[in-house]
């Protein structure tokens, strides 16, 4: 058996489960070096923490995160935390010595995303890896997107779109979820899904954004408070709470290299569950990535003849696209558990050559500045520059 990588997980709930699939899949499906142990998870309460554990296939649980750090018998801290605990356990887990993966966004802020970036930068003298959890760039399409723009398929890149789009929040009694606690969630659609096409369309076209326009806006001032036992609102409640983040996000952007790029986040696009969609427009071509249609990916070649021009829909399931040799045989299907399942085995792998993965917590920082130079647009109603890492 492979040296194992004994992983300490922090957080159990939504990203929690879906890292967990991950973790106890990827050796399974993809030869690594080290053979992920799932050691422990955390969570504040007990009985929810215990029943995590049995049901996620964890080996034990521990309600205090500090003790997951302090283990010898954990080699990495996985991160699934809402984003005000991101910098704490992150900064205490590289001063153990531990490798981190973190999800997004990174922090709550610039300044804890510049002390994250930091701690990882002088960790990696020490052989301490860090990554950031963008499990989007892990999806085969959009890797393959990648791999075009990077082939030159498409040419110079002239235009990109990208929208996330949900609807969880509509219904006006939907509760006060930490989600929509600016001190606990740092931001609202922003920074939960705006992330996500930030740092996608910065990864395929392998241009960074340099200023923004934008615009937010919160529909739902005040929410049903959740109860303690649940964290839905009881029935008829009449105790409310102020939303303090933005219920969608829009906003222009110049890349560097001369693009320009349109943004659109939101949680009430009614009728969208999970909405992703990237397009790109260059000099020879386009290409375009609907998450509802994940294992496809449409390409229009403008170097064709006139007669022969038209969208042209790659069904990304074939051995030579990334990742997808580890799976069925070409036209059976994935899901979004596999994105995770990707990126545990770059991870992995990484870890185990010795070299850093990506996104680094740099890479990370600088989404993270997006983020900011959006919200400081948005307060002031004008084109702002990103700040320089």
């Amino acid at each position: 058996m492979a040296e194992q990588l004994r992983v300490g997980m922090v957080g159990y709930a939504f990203m929690g489960a879906a890292h967990s699939q991950a973790w106890r899949t990827v050796n399974h499906a993809f030869d690594l070096p080290l053979w992920a142990r799932m050691r422990v998870v955390c969570g504040r309460s007990p009985d929810g923490v215990a029943a995590a554990a049995a049901r996620l296939g964890w080996e034990s649980h521990t309600t205090d995160w500090r003790s997951v750090i302090e283990r010898d018998d954990v080699d990495l801290v996985d991160i699934c935390t809402p984003g005000d605990t991101h910098a704490e356990i992150a900064l205490a887990a590289l001063a153990a010595g531990k490798h981190v993966l973190c999800e997004k966004p990174l922090a709550n802020s610039v300044a804890e995303a510049r002390e994250m970036a930091a701690a990882a930068t002088a960790a990696q003298a020490r052989g301490v890896r860090t990554m950031c959890g963008f499990n989007y760039r892990r999806v085969p399409a959009v890797a393959l997107m990648r791999r075009m723009v990077e082939a030159g398929r498409i040419g110079e890149i002239r235009h990109v779109r990208a929208v996330y789009l949900q609807d969880w929040i509509v219904d006006p009694e939907f509760p006060l979820v930490w989600r929509l606690r600016k001190e606990v969630a740092g931001s609202g659609a922003l920074g939960d899904i705006g992330a996500h096409i930030i740092d996608l369309t910065q990864f395929v076209t392998g241009r960074s954004i340099r200023s923004v326009t934008a615009a937010t806006e919160t529909f739902v001032k005040s929410r049903p408070l959740p109860t303690a036992s649940s964290g839905l609102s009881a029935s008829g409640s009449a105790e409310r709470g102020e939303v303090t983040v933005d219920d969608a996000a829009l906003f222009l952007a110049r890349l560097d290299g001369g693009a320009i790029a349109t943004y659109e986040a939101t949680r009430f696009a009614t009728g969208r569950k999970n909405g992703l969609r990237v397009e790109l427009n260059g000099s020879l071509g386009s290409l375009v990535f609907d998450f509802e249609r994940m294992n496809e990916l449409g390409f229009y070649d403008a170097t064709l003849p006139a007669a022969d021009q038209g969208f042209s829909r790659i069904l990304v399931t074939e051995p030579e696209h990334p990742y997808m040799a580890a799976w069925w045989p070409p036209g059976h299907l994935i899901g979004y558990e596999h994105s995770f399942t990707h990126e545990m085995r770059d991870l992995i792998e990484a870890i185990g050559v010795g070299k850093d993965p990506a996104p680094s917590f740099t890479d990370a920082l600088q989404v993270q500045l997006v983020l900011d130079a959006v919200a400081r647009s948005a307060a002031t109603a004008r084109w702002t520059e990103v700040e320089s890492i």
